[in-house]
């Protein structure tokens, strides 16, 4: 079909998509009942203020806590902290935070309700080095695992066993409270375990994963680094230990929903929506032909299609990836044409 302001059209659909994720929506159901004892509000990630604010609009009891997100996405709280830190690298302002939330959790008694706020970007807003490391070096090595091409599965694999919160450790420091995880996905998959470096949840990846990473995507790490993931001390806790016999984790928000929501606001336009690359990390831009044909409808894809760009390659790359994409919507060596 023909659209007058596809720019309007699109911005429709992700309207659709960004409001199935929107925390005042998807938070409140899944909120708990109040426990008997205190309840304490910690959280990391980009979305996790919002999330915070939808707490405190649907929470009669006392309530208090600590949220750490991306600088430039605090939102206004009465009785939950929010501090702001840098991202993807993380900083100070977040070392600092993740200490306090570390500290309010190792407070708890077990009529306490620990509920953690979880979304994306969380892994590296909480940053605690391990014993024997230091800011400076998770700094570089989440520099080389950003540079690197490493999924975001090992990416947080390698983090999770250099952090003293990530990984199950905070839900470890909780015990014996209660804790109520919920959690916005931004991950293939919605692992628990994967999003923002599974924090509250048990950890199924080894030091030994975590070293294979570093020696596929031969990344240079500190020597310091190095010894702590050859260290008894850097393995996670895992399925089946104590630390999580009073966890209960919930999915509020997650990449399909908002597929779906995008889908259903185009075909109400008289659009066809067309899944690829669902199930896996998005499409790859080194197979162009798959979907070819279907760019003239409108598709979803998650992630949106990537190309690693570097260095001086940087302008041949995207020129190559336009090509490819304008094959991939059954463009290719003909005219462009006015519409969808």
């Amino acid at each position: 079909m023909t659209v007058d302001n596809p720019q309007d059209a699109l911005r429709s659909l992700f309207d659709a998509a960004l409001a199935a994720a929107d925390p005042a929506l998807t938070v409140p159901p899944h909120l708990p009942a109040p426990p008997a004892g205190r309840t304490v509000v910690v959280g990391a990630g980009k979305a996790s203020a919002a999330m915070a604010r939808a707490v405190e609009d649907n929470w009669d009891g006392d309530l208090s806590g600590l949220v750490v997100t991306r600088t430039g996405c605090a939102v206004p709280c009465d009785r939950i902290e929010i501090v702001e830190a840098a991202h993807p690298v993380p900083d100070t302002a977040g070392l600092q935070a993740a200490e306090r939330i570390l500290g309010l959790a190792k407070d708890l008694s077990a009529d306490d309700l620990l509920l953690a706020l979880i979304s994306g970007g969380g892994s590296a807003l909480l940053t605690l080095p391990a014993a024997g490391l230091t800011l400076e070096d998770k700094q570089a090595v989440n520099s080389a695992l950003l540079r690197s091409g490493a999924t975001i599965g090992e990416m947080n694999c390698v983090r999770k066993h250099l952090s003293a919160i990530k990984g199950g450790r905070l839900a470890a420091a909780a015990s014996p409270a209660g804790i109520v995880s919920l959690l916005i996905s931004d991950v293939p998959g919605d692992d628990p375990a994967v999003i923002a470096s599974g924090p509250t949840v048990a950890d199924p990846t080894t030091t030994e994963d975590a070293l294979d990473v570093i020696e596929k995507f031969a990344i240079n790490v500190p020597p310091a680094v190095a010894d702590a993931l050859r260290s008894a001390a850097a393995e996670t806790p895992k399925p089946g230990s104590p630390a999580f016999e009073s966890t209960d984790t919930r999915i509020v928000a997650r990449p399909q929903g908002s597929l779906e929501a995008a889908a259903s606001k185009a075909e109400e336009m008289g659009w066809t929506a067309v899944i690829l690359g669902v199930a896996g990390q998005g499409m790859d831009a080194h197979r162009p032909g798959q979907g070819q044909g279907q760019g003239q409808q409108v598709f979803r894809i998650r992630p949106a299609p990537a190309l690693p760009l570097q260095g001086h390659r940087n302008l041949a790359a995207r020129q190559q990836h336009r090509r490819r994409l304008r094959r991939l919507a059954g463009l290719h060596g003909a005219k462009r044409q006015r519409g969808v």
